[in-house]
This record gives structure tokens, C-alpha cells and sequence, in this order.
């Protein structure tokens, strides 16, 4: 009974996970649950004073991820009883994978037998010189025999200061939180 109840634990996580594939990082708190799927976090540096990150995973667009930003230092400067705050200093981190792969077509007639063999060649070319090729790893002569994959992974943090009372419109990097709120926070919260 007990190996029944584990696998149908084990099934009902798999289904979560397979549910959760392929969707843009939600606007969440990060925590040991969701650090995979990302999600936002703040640490306090003064009374008036916060760095706020977004971390996005790779179907979340840059755009997404900053604006979940802006979002969440809206969201904290009324929590906290402030009107309006200022972006002093902002930071994107930009993380790019590329995955290459011998075409999955590429069937040899001894494939059968020797499959994990893969040929090697060298080629002459008259601006380039001699050049080798080799099918596990990317080269322009063979371009259309590799199977190339890029993933996009995006991170934002800003350091905010809040303020209370009249806005202060001289300064681009100032935003009135509720204004914040009721343009984007629609798409934030329901993103379709």
C-alpha cells in the first residue's frame, strides 16, 4: 500500500512539473518551491530603500520580466505606505545557451551495427585553408546538418527609493505606484 501511495505521489509531481513546462515564470514570490520557475524577491537596504529582483525563466520575454519588476516595486512602495519611488540604479542580466546537435536524420547504412561511430573529415578551402569537420560539433560548411537550439534566460534588479507626497515628474526614472498598478498591473496578474 505504501509503494501505491509513492507512486501515485510520484505521478501526480510528474503531472505538475509537465503542466508547469512551457509557461512564462508567473509573478511569485521566489522561494525553494519556485526557484526553477523564478519569480520576484526584495531586500530592505534602508527604511525608504529596497533592491527588487525578477528572475525569469526561458519562456519569459525580457519585457515580461521587467515589467513584473516594475510591478512588484509598485506593489512595495504602497505596502509600505509610500506614494511614489525612483529607480536609482537598474541591472539586466542576460543569459544565452545554445545547443548544437548532429542532425537526427543523419542515418548511415552501418548504422545499424556501429551507430555511435561518426565519420571525420578535412576539407580545403581556397580562402580558409584546411578545415576539418565534425558531426558533434557545429562548423558553416555543414549548417544545414546540425540542429541548433537557443535558450533565453533573463534577470532584473533594481535598487528603489520611495517617497511620500507630491510626485516628482522631472525625473524619468520616477513612478507614481498606484499609476503603476491600474496600467500594468492587469497583465501582470492575468497574463493570457
Amino acid at each position: 500500500m505504501v509503494g501505491v501511495k509513492r507512486l501515485a505521489g510520484a505521478a501526480a509531481l510528474a503531472l505538475l512539473a509537465v503542466g508547469c513546462a512551457g509557461k512564462p515564470t508567473p509573478y511569485q514570490p521566489i522561494s525553494s518551491s519556485s526557484r526553477v520557475a523564478g519569480g520576484y524577491s526584495e531586500t530592505r537596504l534602508a527604511a525608504d530603500h529596497f533592491r527588487v529582483t525578477f528572475i525569469g525563466n526561458s519562456f519569459t520575454s525580457r519585457e515580461r520580466v521587467e515589467a513584473s519588476l516594475l510591478y512588484r516595486a509598485a506593489e512595495l512602495t504602497l505596502a509600505e505606505g509610500y506614494d511614489w519611488f525612483v529607480i536609482e540604479d537598474r541591472e539586466v542580466e542576460h543569459q544565452v545557451e545554445r545547443d548544437l546537435r548532429p542532425d537526427p536524420l543523419y542515418r548511415p547504412w552501418f548504422y545499424d551495427n556501429y551507430g555511435y561511430w561518426r565519420p571525420y573529415w578535412r576539407y580545403f578551402g581556397p580562402r580558409t585553408g584546411w578545415r576539418t569537420w565534425d558531426p558533434y560539433f557545429g562548423d558553416p560548411f555543414w549548417a544545414d546538418r546540425i540542429d541548433t537550439r537557443t535558450i533565453e534566460r533573463f534577470e532584473v534588479s533594481a535598487e528603489i527609493r520611495m517617497n511620500r507626497g507630491a510626485l516628482q515628474p522631472s525625473n524619468r526614472k520616477t513612478f507614481d505606484a498606484r499609476d503603476v498598478i491600474a496600467r500594468i498591473g492587469p497583465q501582470i496578474r492575468d497574463p493570457r
